[in-house]
């Protein structure tokens, strides 16, 4: 391994091109592209990776990159592709067919804010439109974070128990453009660690079926259950990936959550992506004051971590959860959840802020703001907005 100033797009490129040349002895790697602002880096990173056997195909949408990618993954190879903002609504048809065909495609998303008005800034709502749509979805921190977790993310969904595709999500610009040292995995790690991709139901010549023809009501019953029943299995299939993580490249990838100083807390903050690097300073500052506050980071969301939620969470008294997104009308998508979670926990105050949406900067003193907000609460109430 070796340890370089790269950003979050060039981090999840270079995991691209290792996972993809590490399935060189079986059927190949794919990767349908198209550019789009911030993303664009990660297919040129891939465009450039000397595949021993592997294609890299330019498109005319996203639409069609992830077209690319169906095919390909129905045909046995490792496929992949990236995408951002309307980009990736472009692609919903087959983002939802990806899932309901089991396919363990990977996409990168970075985060950017849905349009119009046109906004390239940082704003979770794109990916998070997906959420009901059978995809495990990961939020990360940092440009390490990133690279890791997309070597990780090809074992998961690959899994014979899982089969379901992977969304690894970073915020746009902050993270995707921003340099960081990351210690970048060598070929050989990926190899290790890395199976070679096995598609149980793909596409044999010698025994052609029907792929996604017409079925009756009870046959689609069936059919969401397995895709419930798989989800449910991927948080105790993650953790056994990443312990093999662990032992292949010697450091440890976040799992579904993280906390920080939450054993005595009795305030507990929920962020995700970003924001929560500036959290964990404020914590910090606030712990020197005698607060005693904590963090907790919600890294997938799909499908939610609620046990573990509920086992950080139940014994505070307040609960403050920062989403950088909003569903109209009803405030932010993981506070949303949040209190979903909670329900008959001892109902701690749990109060919602939208904080970063469009882009907006989620600076130390907004989240001091926040927190002194939530100490002077004595009952929840609507959402809060900062950075107006």
């Amino acid at each position: 391994m070796s340890m370089q100033l790269v950003t979050g797009n060039h981090a999840a490129g270079h995991a691209f091109g290792l996972a993809g040349e590490a399935n060189r002895g079986a059927r190949g790697a794919v990767c349908g592209i198209y550019p789009i602002t911030p993303q664009t880096e990660i297919v040129e990173y891939v465009a450039k990776f000397p595949f021993s056997k592997g294609e890299v195909v330019p498109v005319e949408s996203e639409h069609s990159a992830m077209g690319v990618c169906l095919g390909a993954s129905m045909n046995g190879a490792r496929s992949f592709t990236a995408s951002s903002s309307n980009g990736l609504a472009y692609m919903a048809e087959n983002v939802l067919v990806a899932a309901f065909y089991r396919l363990p495609i990977v996409m990168a998303v970075v985060n950017r804010t849905l349009g119009p008005p046109w906004n390239i800034w940082a704003d979770q709502g794109d990916s998070l439109m997906f959420r009901d749509f059978a995809w495990v979805q990961l939020y990360c921190e940092t440009s390490q974070e990133v690279a890791d977790t997309t070597l990780l993310a090809f074992r998961l969904a690959e899994d014979r128990r899982i089969l379901l595709p992977v969304m690894v999500c970073m915020d746009g610009f902050i993270i995707s453009h921003t340099a960081m040292e990351v210690e970048l995995a060598e070929q050989d790690q990926a190899d290790r660690y890395l199976p070679y991709c096995e598609v149980p139901h793909r596409i044999d010549s010698g025994h052609p079926v029907t792929t996604g023809g017409m079925t009756f009501p009870h046959e689609t019953l069936a059919h969401r259950k397995e895709l419930h029943e798989a989800m449910q299995r991927v948080p105790e299939v993650l953790e056994e990936h990443r312990a093999a993580f662990a032992s292949v490249f010697g450091r440890d990838v976040a799992g579904a959550v993280e906390t920080y100083r939450t054993e005595d807390a009795d305030t507990i903050f929920v962020t995700s992506g970003s924001i929560a690097t500036t959290m964990r300073d404020v914590v910090d500052k606030r712990r020197g004051r005698g607060e005693k506050i904590g963090m907790l980071r919600i890294k997938m969301f799909r499908p939610f971590p609620a046990d573990a939620v509920r086992a950080v969470c139940t014994g505070a008294k307040k609960v403050g959860v920062l989403d950088r997104n909003c569903s109209a009308d009803r405030g932010g998508i993981f506070w949303q959840e949040i209190c979903a979670a909670m329900q008959g926990q001892g109902h701690p105050l749990i109060q919602g802020y939208l904080t970063g949406v469009g882009g907006s900067d989620v600076i130390p003193k907004t989240v001091h703001e926040v927190a002194d907000d939530l100490a002077e609460r004595t009952e929840a109430g609507e959402p809060v907005w900062k950075g107006l």
